[in-house]
Formats: structure tokens, sequence, C-alpha cells
């Protein structure tokens, strides 16, 4: 055995981001965040034949319902930069729906929080 011939199995399986992107850039953080919710379009029969496995992979993990964009990386071990780009493409086409996450609630204001308080040790010492 050679040194060659020890290098080929890990190169063959070795396939560059870039690659699997097609090229294109990341997307916009108010469009897909860490924790943007994702999930497969209702519509089945608009699922394309020509995905590229890693696409087609997000598809099938994204039916089961809905997912963080984190979560999506996770389970598919790929960088968190692919994911994100895939996850744009598939969105753009139609074959992904995304919901923002849920807005921070806004802080309770402290005189109403300290009035309940004072009510509350009135009525029970």
């Amino acid at each position: 055995m050679t040194y060659r011939d020890e290098l080929e199995p890990e190169t063959a399986e070795l396939v560059r981001p870039y690659v699997i992107t097609k090229g294109r850039g990341l997307p916009d953080e108010e469009q897909l965040s860490l924790i943007t919710l994702v999930t497969a379009a209702a519509d089945d029969q608009r699922r394309p034949t020509r995905l590229s496995p890693e696409e087609q992979n997000l598809l099938d993990l994204c039916d089961a319902g809905y997912l963080s964009v984190a979560e999506i990386a996770g389970h598919t071990r790929l960088p968190l930069g692919v994911v994100k780009i895939l996850l744009s493409a598939l969105t753009e086409s139609g074959h992904l729906v995304t919901r923002p996450p849920v807005a921070r609630a806004p802080l309770a204001d402290k005189q109403i929080l300290e009035e309940v308080l004072n009510g509350l040790r009135a009525k029970f010492g």
C-alpha cells in the first residue's frame, strides 16, 4: 500500500461547501436566523425530482414539522452556513415555509409588579 492509496478514501468523501451550495452566498440574518422555524410546504406534488442529496435530505427532515435552523444543522451535520444557503434556496423555490421566531414579550412595568406585591402582602400578610 502506497501513501497515495492511504489518502484516496478520505479525499473521495470530501465535498467542498461551495460545491454543495452551487456558489450561492449566505442569506441575510433577518431572513434565516438560528431560531427561525422551517417546515416543508404543504403541497407535496411540487416536490422536485432534481435536487441534490443534501437538499432532498433537508426536505425529508422538514416534513416532520417545524424545526429551527440550528436543529436542522445539527441533524444534517453540515456547516451552518451551508444549511442556511440550502434552506434559503428551497424557501425561495416554494418547497419550504419559514416562520420568524416569536417576538420577545415586553417586560412588565416595575410599578405594577410592586402594586401587585403590596396587594398580596395586604391580603395574605
